[in-house]
């Protein structure tokens, strides 16, 4: 019995053997290689520019500072003098660490508010005890009426306020007192009233601007029938900046990086011109910077723009839309797309949620 010939000539009355499947033909090794180096090539160009466009080097920093600085003096000197608002918070005295009883809280900044009260016992038991409660806000009613957000908040606080108990005591016949952390720009007509000027983060609520927000959110208490106070309205920034200091007399700014960004500093009040010379009793006030709307000089990506031009505000809020967490998960969204497009980063396929905007957050 003759054996199988296992050579690979065309000879008649032999078997071709094709070759093993892991070696491929020198061309189409060169012509994958090609390809893995285009894709690389695509995707190191995109970076490339993109590290190019947010350079921050050094002159660009103080370029950008003397431009903020030029702002918040403009915003000092004259209502609505730049786009820094450099709002008064009527805020001229800070926590000093003697304040005792039970207080309530509502925080409304992004896309949660939270719910929290406090029982502070002076100098010597300070906080002596604390709960809070977080509440997703329902994208809908982010864009729904004033009337429907402020219902479901007040909802969410007589809730809350219905389980008070263990080491939290209100003094009998005193009314329940909550201050109002409302982060979105406020111009401020007292330390209990402020005019909503706009919507930001997302929001884009009907029938609240130019309206006082501690008035809307009254009337949504009323109608929850909770008795409680609103004591004080304040920026969240002014919030973070007045706790930091029940706890250390030295701290004088206070910066929020959340689902937006913000600042708000200790100001004196002859250092505030378009005041007029009126004076505090302390000689000092908080000043609530709105920072987010910033623009001069930040460098921008085309991915930035993109996003701007795409927003349901473009051309403001700069700042916020380069460095918050409303918006960064979305510039990675557009850079990971481009490069999945153009540079084949997952391969041929890539996942569909990259197609659709705020998917990352």
């Amino acid at each position: 019995m003759s054996s199988i010939p296992t050579t690979t000539t065309s000879s008649a009355g032999f078997f071709r053997i094709p070759p093993p499947p892991h070696r491929m033909p020198a061309a189409g090794v060169r012509m994958m290689a090609g390809a893995l180096r285009s894709s690389a090539s695509s995707v190191g160009t995109i970076l490339t520019n993109l590290q190019h466009e947010s350079a921050t080097p050094l002159p660009v920093l103080r370029h950008v500072a003397d431009a903020m600085t030029e702002d918040m003096r403009a915003g000092l000197a004259v209502e609505g003098g730049s786009d820094l608002k450099m709002i008064l918070s009527y805020v001229d005295a800070l926590p000093s660490g003697n304040e005792k009883g039970l207080f309530y809280a509502l925080d409304l900044g992004g896309t949660n508010f939270r719910v929290l009260r406090v029982q502070l016992g002076g100098k010597e038991e300070r906080v002596i005890a604390t709960e809070s409660e977080q509440v997703s806000i329902p994208k809908e009613l982010m864009s729904g009426t004033s009337e429907q957000l402020f219902d479901f908040i007040a909802n969410g606080l007589a809730t809350f306020a219905e389980v008070e108990g263990g080491n939290f005591r209100l003094p009998h016949g005193r009314q329940r007192e909550i201050g109002f952390t409302f982060s979105f720009p406020v111009m401020q007509t007292s330390i209990d009233s402020g005019i909503l000027m706009k919507w930001t983060k997302g929001f884009s609520v009907s029938g609240t601007a130019g309206r006082d927000v501690v008035a809307c959110l009254n009337e949504a208490m009323e109608r929850q029938a909770l008795d409680m106070r609103v004591s004080a309205l304040v920026n969240d920034t002014v919030g973070a900046l007045a706790g930091a200091r029940y706890w250390d007399d030295d701290v004088m700014v206070a910066v929020i990086l959340g689902t937006g960004t913000n600042a708000c500093y200790v100001e004196r009040t002859d250092a505030i011109p378009r005041l007029h010379g009126t004076m505090s009793a302390s000689g000092m006030t908080i000043i609530n910077t709105e920072w987010g709307a910033f623009s001069n000089g930040i460098p921008l990506t085309v991915f930035d723009k993109d996003m701007d031009a795409a927003s349901i505000n473009p051309g403001e809020q700069i700042f916020e839309k380069t460095i918050s967490g409303m918006y960064l998960g979305e510039i990675a969204r557009r850079v990971l797309l481009k490069m999945a497009e153009e540079g084949d980063l997952f391969g041929r396929r890539f996942p569909e949620k990259l197609t659709t905007p705020f998917s990352l957050r």
